[in-house]
């Protein structure tokens, strides 16, 4: 078998029969792979699992294993044999200096045609996973396609190469050094999505009316979850460039925006921003704010106190249509709930949130009455827009 000198990476089989005066040595071109995996599951590095089939003598062999041209990371080859993993043992592995390049001591014992697995983590081959969601008129479901883009500048070509993702799914596709595939990843109608306002006490005004010249309005979002009632849930959804339409009516698409998504495990949840509405309206406003339990110094000095505030959010839809709204309210430090009109879930120490639904121009009220606890002079209060 000859030798092609322009592959960027160069396998050579030495083998080196265990004579007494072992003064006979064989060099043997390695195989074509036999078979090739490109292994995306995690999305910082792309492992390369190949098979080979050494023809190995009885005795001392030597796999001369380079990379030449290629950024493979020398600390991640590892050897595996198939075949016969309790006769034919890896002894030692050897790095020539100032050379890409590797050599492996396998001790056989006996002559065997040995499959071994060859697998590397090797750079520049990167993938993008790219969504298109297309909403009904009633912005109840989308129809939900993902594709694969698989970016290959590693300076190697792979040929009938199987591209495998974490959950399973694969690709018989092989991919040459500089090119660029787009593959099907998902392509799932009418997945169930729920339409959601969100109201961030920490990043919107309070009260949007006593603003000038500004029009502020509550972020809009599409929430898909990963769930078998939504049509999903078989394996996480990779995070991805999202571009979202809706159905016109006329059959027509009207582009509503474009968002990046994040990793959505099974059962998690992913909201798509599609634009800002006034068509809910929130006020907020602090009703009491005091300090209670006072503790003092020998020098009659505050150095911790507790606070009593009430918080209320008055909340008014004005569509035609029921809303759900998100109401995510922050609250600094220690603190302790003494009475809420509304269930709520808390989602860290200091952020609590509330799924708050409206029937069409409905209003409701929020309430919150907590105290801060162990509060020291000058500690950050909360933040009032």
């Amino acid at each position: 078998m000859k030798i092609k000198t322009n592959k960027p990476i160069i396998l050579l089989l030495l083998l080196v029969c265990a004579a007494a005066a072992q003064a006979r040595i064989k060099l043997v071109a390695l195989p074509e792979r036999a078979a090739t995996i490109i292994r995306l599951d995690n999305p910082q590095a792309t492992l390369i699992e190949e098979e080979r089939v050494l023809t190995l003598q009885k005795g001392i062999n030597k796999v001369d294993f380079s990379w030449n041209g290629v950024s493979i990371d020398a600390d991640s080859i590892r050897l595996t044999v198939l075949n016969h993993p309790d006769k034919v043992i890896l002894l030692n592995v050897s790095y020539p200096p100032n050379e890409a390049a590797l050599v492996w001591e396998i001790s056989s014992d006996s002559d065997y045609a040995e499959t071994v697995r060859i697998s590397y983590l090797l750079s520049n081959i990167d993938r993008l996973i790219t969504y298109k969601a297309i909403a009904d008129k009633g912005e109840t479901a989308v129809d939900l396609t993902s594709y694969l883009v698989l970016r290959n500048f590693s300076g190697e070509d792979f040929k009938d190469a199987k591209v495998l993702l974490d959950y399973g799914q694969s690709f018989e596709q092989g991919i040459a050094h500089e090119e660029t595939k787009q593959m099907l990843l998902l392509n799932m109608p009418k997945v169930a999505v729920q339409k959601v306002w969100t109201f961030d006490a920490a990043n919107l005004p309070w009260d949007a009316e006593k603003l000038e010249n500004q029009n502020v309005g509550i972020p809009v979002s599409y929430k898909i979850i990963n769930n078998s009632k939504s049509g999903l849930g078989k394996f996480a959804l990779w995070g991805g460039k999202t571009r979202i339409f809706q159905d016109d009516g006329h059959n027509g698409t009207i582009f509503l925006g474009e968002d990046t998504a994040g990793l959505v495990p099974v059962g998690e949840k992913m909201e798509l921003y599609i634009g800002d509405s006034r068509d809910i309206v929130v006020t907020q406003q602090k009703m009491e704010d005091k300090q209670i339990n006072v503790r003092r110094n020998n020098h009659n000095q505050i150095i911790l106190y507790d606070t009593d505030e009430i918080i209320t959010a008055k909340i008014e839809n004005f569509k035609d249509k029921p809303a759900v709204l998100t109401v995510i309210e922050h609250i600094p430090g220690q603190w302790e709930m003494k009475k809420c009109n509304m269930e709520y879930e808390r989602k860290d120490a200091e952020t609590i949130q509330f799924e708050i639904k409206l029937d069409a121009h409905a209003k409701k009220e929020l309430e919150m009455h907590y105290n801060r606890l162990n509060v020291r002079p000058g500690e950050r209060p909360m933040i009032v827009r």
